[in-house]
């Protein structure tokens, strides 16, 4: 374990909870608003996130560094086993029924802190060149990344997949791969989309598809544009909030919490929202100059800080009509659990290599 050292308080990364807690407050707050009952369960989500936090925080992850692979082989085990003892609803079988009990879990959503790690794991192991990984290298990463890429897709739950494969390659970019392949990647997306359209996208996915280009939009997302447009500037009233308290606006403390926080306080509440993210998003990419050397750290950093680009992107996109609806929650602010606990299993990491950095610097000298 650590020894109680000041370095410890001197390293820990102050401004990620000055940023994620009052989009906790924010999103508790609407909760509230909306029904005690979730209120009541999101309190209990956000206990159990912040023990998730405390845990990872203090675990002495380098010390277990050569566990990665291992965990990373367990979850595309618990993958594989969804396609066979998997639980199914609404059409999707993604979870797996935990025995003896009348819980399930989602092997997608812990999966996720896996991934980080063992992309970490990897590229510490063998980091980039100077021009960029070459071929090989970039084929054994893309092996790791496509995998659970594939599983996910034939849940079917192609959102988290292709955030995925997203954050996956979009770390490979910003670590450093040729610029040969990229284009060479470019090139055959663009001359294979019609064909990925008419063979792999599977009816409803061509139908969410069909209803973001028409011209009048879903009711869901219809009923979200005018919540955001009655809002205003400063937004209204509780009980003034018609679109969201006369149950108009569909799932307005999850999937579409954003034309809730419009329609509550308007333009400049929706700002300040954005705000928060943004500068989250900054500040952690701002951290890829301080920790250039420990590419363990690094792709940690750039992979949590894509999650939390490419979900609050989608989800504020898919409320005004800009992308297809995908059920993507915003970070900290969706109600639910499952989000909730990912995100908090991410800073805690981050905040463990931050924060006890010198505990290994320390180390390596000694």
């Amino acid at each position: 374990m650590f020894k109680l050292d000041r370095r410890i308080l001197t390293h820990f990364d102050y401004i990620q909870p000055i940023l994620i807690l009052p989009i906790i407050m924010l999103s508790f707050f609407l909760i509230y608003e909306a029904s005690t009952r979730l209120a009541e369960k999101q309190f209990i989500y956000i206990c159990v996130g912040f023990l998730t936090f405390s845990f990872f925080f203090l675990l002495p992850l380098r010390r277990f560094i050569w566990l990665i692979p291992v965990l990373y082989w367990i979850n595309i085990a618990l993958l594989l086993s969804v396609d066979l003892f998997g639980v199914e609803n609404l059409g999707a079988k993604r979870w797996l029924a935990i025995p003896f009990t009348s819980f399930t879990i989602q092997p997608s959503e812990l999966f996720k802190p896996a991934f980080i790690l063992m992309l970490a794991y990897l590229i510490y192991q063998n980091p980039p060149p100077k021009e960029g990984y070459g071929v090989k290298d970039f084929m054994k990463l893309s092996f790791f990344i496509l995998l659970p890429f594939l599983l996910i897709t034939q849940e079917p739950d192609l959102g988290t997949a292709s955030i995925l494969l997203i954050v996956g390659f979009g770390v490979l970019f910003i670590i450093g791969v040729n610029y040969k392949i990229w284009l060479s990647i470019f090139l055959a997306l663009a001359l294979a989309s019609p064909l990925i359209y008419t063979h792999f996208l599977k009816p409803y996915q061509k139908q969410r598809i069909h209803d973001f280009l028409s011209e009048k939009p879903s009711h869901q997302v219809a009923q979200s544009i005018i919540a955001i447009g009655s809002g205003g500037l400063s937004g209204k009233v509780q009980d003034e909030a018609t679109q969201t308290h006369s149950k108009f606006l569909p799932i307005s403390t999850s999937d579409f919490i954003f034309a809730y926080v419009v329609e509550r306080f308007g333009f400049f509440g929706a700002l300040f929202l954005v705000l928060l993210y943004a500068l989250l998003i900054f500040h952690l990419l701002s951290l890829n100059y301080k920790f250039k050397e420990d590419y363990f750290t690094r792709v940690v950093i750039n992979c949590v800080a894509l999650f939390i680009f490419i979900y609050t992107a989608v989800n504020i996109s898919m409320t005004v009509g800009f992308a297809p609806v995908v059920g993507v929650p915003m970070p900290f602010f969706s109600y639910g659990g499952s989000s909730f606990t990912t995100f908090m299993v991410f800073f805690g990491i981050l905040q463990h290599l931050i924060t006890f950095r010198f505990f290994w610097t320390d180390k390596i000298k000694g």
